[in-house]
């Protein structure tokens, strides 16, 4: 086929989409600013590369919340089922953990992309690496390399290049002002599953940066979360960081962990009103509440002399003890992001209505989800469907 497709970025989002373009037998380049595709895949999968989630698909859905409408139809044409079937295809089969997340056998990222790379290798996918894009002249791509500015023209193309997080791994949202110079709208972007500054004594940084508060809860999740010298990160930290962050947007938003989920606020009362008055601080909450270690040190941090010596509002500051956030750590520290390309600037196919021809897909579409497998499953969903719809768009 004498059709030139172009597929700007090396994530899972553009080699899903030349993987659909290429099975159709249309030559395809794959154009990456890094030395090697794949880098935050392979990230990703160091501590286990999380496919995607094995819950039901309404519930899996809701986990995107304003962008549900629109990446439901998404989601459905490569649903969770799906990307085990894909991932099985490539020899990587895999297994649903306690949690309801699911990962490779293997575990890691680097067997399933090997094979991956190998199929588009058969699709005859040409890959160039340090190929920076730098924007459009007209019908034309124009890339920074290492030899000098090079350009490409094409008869479709597929933007995959990522948010702003992980810039390190390329995703530094640099085409936002070249898409932007077009009249594309992008809405800014913001952190997501991110961590949270907090003015901690110097005292209590010492002592504790670093640990894991286990055993926790905010409102039904359950968790843990760690201190850093900076503030607060972790699992149940990142779960909540949506809505902590807008928070943050519009006033003065703390993280409300209950210290001791197992134990109802009358036992609390009950038997911290037990304690001899003369045991201290520290002996009362190990024996009347089961806190120690950083838990103790938090309760000690967060609340008055007044708020410690009376049972009753002990036991409320240590049921949903306030943690009073400042701002969210610095977007490139971030796990994934929201914002990105507006969805009104997008059809069903994902094809950006200003610019005939080019198809968006992955992290540069406005939409946000928590870690557990929901990130990567959306990247290939969108990958696949804007793949599909650069498909359909020849073929018109």
């Amino acid at each position: 086929m004498d059709k030139h497709i172009a597929i700007v970025g090396g994530g899972p989002a553009g080699l899903m989409a030349a993987e659909v373009i290429s099975g159709a037998g249309y030559p395809v380049t794959i154009y990456e600013g890094m030395p090697t595709v794949g880098r935050k895949l392979l990230m990703a999968g160091k501590s286990g590369l999380n496919l995607t989630h094995a819950e039901v698909m309404g519930d899996f859905f809701s986990r995107f919340g304003a962008a549900r409408e629109r990446l439901e139809p998404v989601l459905s044409a490569f649903d969770n089922e799906a990307v085990r079937s894909w991932a099985a295809g490539l020899g990587s089969e895999t297994f649903v953990g306690s949690s309801g997340r699911v990962f490779p056998q293997a575990m890691k990222a680097s067997p399933l992309l090997r094979a991956w790379l190998e199929r588009l290798a058969e699709h005859r996918v040409a890959i160039r690496t340090r190929h920076r894009w730098a924007g459009f002249e007209g019908d034309t791509l124009v890339f920074e390399t290492p030899e000098g500015e090079v350009r490409d023209t094409f008869d479709a193309v597929v933007l995959a290049l990522g948010g702003a997080s992980w810039p390190k791994l390329g995703s530094d949202a640099a085409w936002v002002a070249w898409l932007e110079a077009l009249g594309v709208s992008v809405i800014p972007f913001r952190p997501a599953n991110c961590g949270f500054d907090v003015d901690w004594s110097a005292h209590f940084i010492e002592r504790f940066a670093g640990a894991p508060v286990k055993a926790v809860a905010v409102g039904a999740n359950r968790g843990e979360f760690v201190v850093s010298r900076h503030g607060v990160e972790g699992s149940l930290v990142y779960g909540q960081s949506a809505a902590l962050r807008d928070g943050l947007e519009a006033g003065p938003t703390a993280l409300v962990p209950d210290l001791a989920p197992d134990r109802s606020a009358k036992r609390l009362e009950r038997d911290l009103a037990r304690q001899p008055a003369k045991a201290s601080f520290s002996s009362r909450l190990r024996k009347g509440a089961g806190l120690d270690g950083v838990k103790a040190g938090l309760v000690r941090e967060l609340t008055s002399e007044a708020v410690r010596a009376d049972p009753a509002a002990l036991v409320g500051a240590i049921k949903a003890l306030a943690v009073p956030l400042i701002r969210t750590r610095p977007i490139d520290e971030a796990i994934s992001v929201a914002g990105g390309v507006g969805w009104d600037e997008v059809d069903a196919r994902l094809m950006l209505k200003k610019l005939p021809g080019v198809f968006v897909a992955g992290e540069m579409l406005d939409w946000e989800a928590p870690t557990g497998g929901y990130l990567l499953s959306a990247c290939l969903a969108t990958g696949r469907v804007a793949g599909q719809g650069l498909l359909d768009h020849l073929r018109a």
